[in-house]
């Protein structure tokens, strides 16, 4: 963390399967208590959006996430996404239709708890809902952003970003960009099928 401090930079610790749950959160408020005590001693600080140089990822299809904003320290970065791991009824919820009430209830509790969130999804419905709460709320530009995938579901971002709000675009690289890419697809078949359309369309429009 320190390193990237003295960069400018923001990490985000990203999260897998229930299994890691608990300890990738524990490393998060570990991580962001040691990184707001050196910035209230005047240390360097990283340039992610909301002000803290580190932030975490929550799945709102797990039955814990809820209890697990409650627990979050004040003004935490999240990036709230559904979820992709296939994880069983005990630990996840199964039906779509309540996943996605979930994450509205989730978007909501870290706004009540003054987070910045990303709100990570693809979803017609939930990008309108969640556009929709933000209204409600006249939440400041500065205090969420919407992220998406480079070329999945573009006409979709580039009408939220005229709508005037935060959009920021996800693209893996580095050397191993393949591999972490098929591995992400094979994990959620949706993503998938929308980065196969957005590449035919393109296909079709060259």
């Amino acid at each position: 963390m320190t390193r990237a401090e003295a960069r400018g930079n923001f990490v985000r610790i990203d999260m897998e399967d229930h299994t890691c749950t608990t300890a990738t959160l524990d490393l998060y408020r570990e991580a962001l208590a040691g990184s707001r005590t050196r910035a209230a001693a005047g240390g360097p600080t990283g340039s992610g959006a909301g002000g803290d140089a580190v932030g975490v990822v929550l799945q709102a299809y797990l039955h814990r996430t809820l209890a697990d904003i409650a627990a979050l320290p004040e003004r935490a970065n999240v990036r709230l996404c559904k979820g992709i791991y296939v994880e069983p009824p005990s630990v996840a919820i199964q039906d779509y239709g309540k996943v996605r009430r979930n994450f509205l209830a989730c978007l909501e509790a870290l706004l009540d708890r003054g987070a910045y969130v990303g709100i990570a999804t693809h979803d017609d419905y939930l990008l309108r809902e969640s556009a929709a709460m933000i209204e409600r709320r006249d939440l400041a530009g500065d205090r969420y952003e919407f992220q998406m995938l480079l070329g999945v579901t573009e006409e979709r971002r580039d009408r939220l970003a005229r709508a005037g709000h935060r959009v920021r675009i996800y693209v893996p690289y580095g050397r191993q960009w393949y591999a972490y890419s098929t591995r992400r697809l094979r994990e959620n078949p949706q993503i998938a099928g929308h980065v196969a359309r957005a590449f035919f369309v393109r296909l079709l429009r060259g």
